[in-house]
């Protein structure tokens, strides 16, 4: 597989190394050098997820992997189901969150832990990631007690739920967490000054494992392909997805499998009020707001990475932007939908339910919907329990590590701190 660097398209890297360095040059994301339709959707629609899984990921990958390697891989990696689950005549939800984490980071964070074990070499690797709530647990357990690998996760104190905190922020061993000061956009930005930082990177062997790391969003191609196989043929004619989008990853994730021949009509990007692509997209100005906090905090973010990738794709299609459609919404509409779905008989969290109602507003007649349901509810326990007044059980996975306590660091949202935890704990 080759991948250039959007900023800097002279360089040009295999997979294994985009997985590895996971930033290009001028902190450039990578992107697919080809994007070469998959042959005869229908068939690999019939086949069971984790072989047609394969089979896109080998599409992509190309001979740096077998397809036999990659299989057991992925067998590995999604042990779990995404199923779909009928809210209406017109309507399904895509359920991601039925792995280890309860989110559906798990996808991408457990197959980028089988990439790096693939290609595993007696040089230690660090993980260095940013979370707004659900990619630092996901990444957390795929890389668990993996040797020779340090993972360090940074996340904004106060600003993600307390059980999305104690689903990772209490493993150790391997595990360093750190309580950022500050936005999600500033872990985002140490993370990026850690990468510039050239000396730093090479003797840590530094990487990230955000959504910015081609490997965890090949992943996220997958259960695209498994949503609509599970549809009847009749449907996937005129079929529109609302994505619950905060970093753009999963979108871009969506179109990449649109690319391939998925057929899909078009997709909803639907944020809360950190709204700097809805107002890009409208008016054609880029003019990120300081980021505000939210009920649906995995999607706080006012400068989201994984845009330039979208742009990119559209750019190298000659396809406009005005096909994307998009809607906002703040706390008090978040509430009402969360009411509204439950009323329906779907048990939802903030982002499942924007995603949702936005899907519900826009959809025509014709058209047959499916919303991404990103994030089980119980990781939004308390927001949930207070909008609907009813008991929210917790999950195995949450109940177990409910009372033990948390291991992370505070730090500001300054670089030095920041660059010497990184020395101790590789050290």
């Amino acid at each position: 597989m080759k991948l250039y660097n959007i900023k800097c398209p002279d360089q040009q890297v295999s997979f294994e190394q985009a997985l590895k360095i996971g930033l290009g040059r001028e902190q450039g994301l990578f992107f697919p050098a080809e994007l070469i339709p998959l042959d005869d959707i229908d068939a690999l629609l019939e086949q069971d997820f984790v072989t047609r899984s394969s089979a896109i990921l080998h599409h992509f990958i190309g001979d740096e992997i077998t397809l036999d390697d990659l299989t057991k891989m992925v067998q590995r990696a999604f042990c779990f189901p995404a199923p779909l689950h009928k809210v209406s005549g017109q309507i399904d939800a895509l359920e991601l969150f039925h792995g280890p984490t309860l989110a559906f980071k798990d996808f991408g964070g457990r197959f980028m832990a089988q990439c790096l074990k693939h290609f595993a070499s007696d040089k230690p690797v660090t993980i260095l990631t940013a979370t707004s709530g659900d990619t630092g647990a996901a990444v957390a357990h795929a890389f668990y007690g993996i040797e020779n690998i340090k993972v360090v996760v940074l996340y904004p104190d106060g600003k993600i739920s307390p059980l999305q905190e104690k689903l990772f922020c209490t493993l150790g061993d391997n595990i360093t967490t750190v309580a950022i000061k500050s936005d999600f956009d500033a872990c985002q930005t140490l993370v990026k000054q850690a990468f510039d930082d050239a000396p730093l990177r090479e003797q840590i062997g530094l990487n990230s494992a955000n959504s910015i790391n081609i490997s965890r969003l090949l992943a996220q191609v997958c259960y695209y392909f498994e949503a609509v196989a599970q549809l009847p043929k009749a449907k996937r004619q005129q079929l529109v997805f609302s994505v619950p989008s905060g970093n753009f990853g999963d979108l871009t994730a969506g179109l990449l499998a649109q690319a391939l021949g998925l057929p899909v009509k078009r997709f909803i990007a639907a944020t809360n009020v950190n709204d700097t692509v809805p107002r890009y997209l409208a008016d054609g100005n880029w003019q990120p707001k300081p980021t505000q906090a939210t009920l649906s905090n995995a999607m706080d973010v006012s400068q989201p990475n994984n845009w330039p990738r979208i742009e990119e794709l559209f750019r190298v299609q000659s396809r406009s932007l005005s096909e994307l459609s998009y809607g906002v919404m703040d706390d008090r509409q978040t509430r009402q939908a969360v009411q509204d779905l439950y009323q329906q008989g779907y048990l939802s969290e903030p982002h499942g339910a924007i995603a949702w109602r936005q899907l519900e507003t826009q959809l025509e007649a014709d058209e047959h919907g499916v919303f991404l349901c990103t994030a089980h509810p119980a990781k939004f326990q308390s927001a949930v329990e207070d909008i609907l007044s009813i008991s929210v059980p917790l999950p195995a996975p949450l109940a177990e590590r409910i009372d033990l306590p948390l291991l992370s660091n505070y730090l500001s949202a300054d670089f030095a701190p920041l660059k010497a935890l990184l020395l101790k704990v590789t050290g």
